[in-house]
């Protein structure tokens, strides 16, 4: 396995919302096959209770971006205000922008999962469906793709599965905008280095 390349698409999977290609179509095909990849990811007691819903419907699409602003955009202008680090106040602007270019994505994927979150603890739950979001969106930055998952319009979720047709026992984890890259020079973002975030047998333990 070439790591140098494993490395690269690891480091460079960015969100991407400003940089989505709003013009070019996205093939049926590719879609699937970054999907095939996508469910190869484990699930907890190998259950597999993944589905993804695509949507290209151009009304629905639309519907679908005015949930996701009723869900989020005064949360977003709010945050914009109120942060102060640079590279936060640009991930905040980054998602208004969003808001308004959501309804000219080439496609949607809503990925869900069979059976409704258990109270109390849902890690198992969540941990049977996020790797394969992860893997779908590094299946799609290997073919000059990009996304960024979104959970805003989960706060209307009930209208979204009506929408959609989503039974009552599906849960909807969120949405992702798919598009081809406009470029593909993705770098690793600034992150703290991992000694100072990672403890060895005891928190706060160094090695």
């Amino acid at each position: 396995m070439d790591t140098e390349v494993t490395d690269e698409l690891l480091s460079t999977t960015r969100a991407v919302r400003k940089r989505l290609d709003l013009e070019r179509p996205v093939e049926r095909e590719v879609v699937l096959e970054c999907l095939r990849l996508a469910v190869q990811a484990p699930t907890g007691s190998n259950v597999q209770g993944w589905r993804w819903l695509v949507v290209t419907d151009a009304e629905k699409k639309r519907r679908l971006a005015e949930l996701y602003r009723e869900g989020g955009e005064a949360y977003l202008r709010a945050s914009v205000e109120k942060a102060t680090d640079p590279q936060t106040v640009r991930v905040y602007e980054s998602a208004l922008y969003l808001v308004e270019a959501l309804p000219k994505v080439p496609a949607m994927v809503v990925p869900c999962i069979k059976g409704r979150p258990p109270e109390g603890n849902g890690a198992g739950f969540y941990g049977s469906i996020f790797p394969a979001v992860w893997s779908f969106q590094l299946a799609l930055r290997s073919r000059g793709l990009g996304s960024t998952l979104t959970t805003l319009h989960l706060a209307r979720e009930r209208e979204a599965a009506e929408l959609l047709g989503v039974p009552d026992d599906v849960t909807q984890v969120g949405l992702l905008p798919v598009a081809y890259t406009i470029g593909t020079d993705f770098k690793p973002a600034k992150r703290p280095p991992v000694e100072e975030i990672t403890y060895w047998d005891a928190w706060g333990g160094t090695a």
